[in-house]
């Protein structure tokens, strides 16, 4: 059997995957709640990589920003929100550091659902 390359990355943090989750779950819920509660019918999900196998992608926003949709009815797929576990490993040189970049790939991920783009977000220094 041989490993895969995401089991040879060596990290300065490391978590598996359920640590990983719960850390993001942590943070999920220290942000404000004005962010959150508008949050409807949106999922988010833990992978170790985008579709593309990059490190380069921390977060993305599957949906259509609230700014852009017509009534939305009963049945409705969820929007969905991806945080990559191996990009934010590979960037984060401290515990602390990790959290912080968690933090701000999540606000950014979130604003997308409110309809907010790159440009303003790194404006705003949520880049």
């Amino acid at each position: 059997m041989c490993e895969s390359e995401s089991d040879r990355r060596m990290f300065v943090v490391n978590l598996d995957a359920d640590a990983f989750e719960a850390l993001v779950g942590e943070i999920f819920d220290e942000l404000p709640d004005n962010m959150v509660d508008g949050l409807d019918n949106v999922a988010i999900i833990i992978e170790d990589l985008p579709e593309d196998g990059s490190l380069e992608l921390l977060g993305l926003y599957s949906g259509v920003a609230l700014t852009d949709r017509g009534q939305y009815g009963f049945g409705e797929l969820p929007d969905v929100i991806s945080i990559y576990r191996e990009p934010l490993l590979a960037m984060a040189d401290s515990e602390e550091h990790l959290r912080e970049q968690i933090r701000i790939t999540l606000v950014h991920e979130i604003a997308h659902f409110y309809g907010i783009g790159d440009d303003e977000l790194h404006s705003l220094g949520w880049g």
